[in-house]
């Protein structure tokens, strides 16, 4: 079978060549000319999703068409409270940090959401406790902010007004951190509880970037090679410092922040596999696993924001933070998902890691690629938390054929 393939990366030259590498290893005819079997691995905005409508069983793309629930912080949270509220018992109840949803464009609509939506909120920041603050639509830590009380909240907000206006007026704001963002333009954010025991190695705070692949409808499965990225300072709790003014306190988020796009090494010295024992790599990795299926359910639960379909698979990089209670019975750590990115920023790992990136995408093209054109679609025993190509395979879902 020959199949003719469109290959897109316009910004993303590594993840154009591991692409490349990934159809030479794999066993398919592709031809230059057309064909009636297609392939297209491409970015997101390049896809012909028209053409993997209407041709189902010919034509393979590398994303899904619908796939919000996942992706957006603000429908990813809903998706799961409401999959909580039906099933109580299941492991995202710890899993998941508690989060609010808010949709506002100026500090001074909390005011009134204190009264109604944030009001639960409010009690928990009456006693000091720690949150993060996500937009919605932001990645590589755009908008994050830590806070304990409404007034730095209010503050928060207050200053991205203030680069709105900055940028209205032609001029440039003054954020430290380089990770403001502009209210009017994102309107939907998170609050998060802050995870307060993170598992801390070198003595820096890390989270785990997870490799995972969905794929048809469904089928998920998580790359077992995972990668840390480390927080630029070492970690400590966070502590406000108040304003010269005295109505508001920050947070130094340098301790916090483990994005490798706000390294200024470029996240080379930043990544690595974390130094645990083998079995309690092991753990979290099963625990990763359970946690995965768990949350592609809850996305199944809304079906106008996440339509897996039999005709295309994707890439995500899901980050999770590992808590650590070293006394607990049963195991001293809790894995806690934050959130699930798209197109997942594979430019920004650094070039001593680019092998195990190598890795991963020959084995996408043998997993999700290969048998989707293979003539004897045979399908062999493959079972949840078996593990091949370093591929662990978390879910196995028949949402539709």
């Amino acid at each position: 079978m020959e199949i003719s393939v469109k290959v897109v990366w316009p910004s993303a030259p590594l993840t154009l060549s591991l692409v490349h590498n990934a159809l030479n290893a794999i066993d398919l005819q592709i031809t230059d000319s057309s064909s009636k079997f297609f392939l297209q691995w491409s970015t997101y905005d390049s896809l012909d999703h028209e053409r993997a409508y209407f041709n189902r069983s010919t034509a393979l793309s590398s994303s899904y068409t619908f796939r919000k629930s996942l992706i957006r912080k603000h429908f990813l949270s809903r998706a799961i409270y409401a999959y909580l509220k039906k099933n109580p018992d299941s492991l995202l109840s710890n899993a998941a940090p508690r989060t609010y949803e808010i949709e506002l464009s100026f500090a001074d609509e909390l005011d009134e959401m204190w009264t109604d939506e944030l009001w639960d909120l409010g009690a928990e920041l009456d006693n000091h406790s720690w949150w993060i603050l996500k937009p919605g639509m932001a990645d590589r830590g755009m908008g994050i902010r830590i806070f304990n009380s409404k007034e730095d909240l209010h503050h928060i907000f207050e200053n991205f007004e203030s680069q709105d206006a900055d940028e209205e007026n032609g001029s440039e704001g003054e954020d430290a951190s380089g990770t403001a963002v502009v209210t009017s333009q994102l309107r939907h954010f998170v609050i998060q509880e802050y995870i307060l025991n993170p598992l801390l190695l070198d003595p820096s705070e890390f989270h785990l970037r997870v490799y995972c692949v969905a794929v048809g409808a469904l089928k998920v499965y998580a790359y077992n090679r995972i990668l840390a990225l480390f927080s630029a300072v070492p970690y400590k709790p966070p502590q406000a410092v108040p304003s010269a003014e005295g109505n508001h306190s920050s947070v130094d988020l340098a301790p916090h922040l483990t994005n490798t796009s706000l390294q200024v090494n470029g996240g080379e010295q930043s990544e690595g596999e974390p130094l645990l024992t083998t079995a309690n790599f092991e753990d979290i990795v099963q625990n990763v696993g359970k946690v995965l299926a768990e949350t592609f359910k809850a996305a199944l639960g809304n079906p106008v924001h996440f339509q897996p379909v039999p005709n295309a698979f994707e890439l995500y990089g899901v980050d999770f933070l590992v808590s650590h209670t070293p006394f607990k019975t049963l195991s001293p750590f809790q894995v806690k998902i934050l959130e699930i990115n798209a197109e997942p920023a594979i430019e920004l790992t650094g070039v001593r890691l680019t092998w195990i990136l190598e890795d991963l995408f020959v084995a996408i093209g043998k997993v999700c690629v290969e048998p989707f054109f293979r003539e004897d679609k045979v399908d062999d025993e493959w079972r949840v938390g078996d593990v091949r190509h370093n591929f662990v395979k978390c879910l196995d879902e028949e949402v539709r054929k």
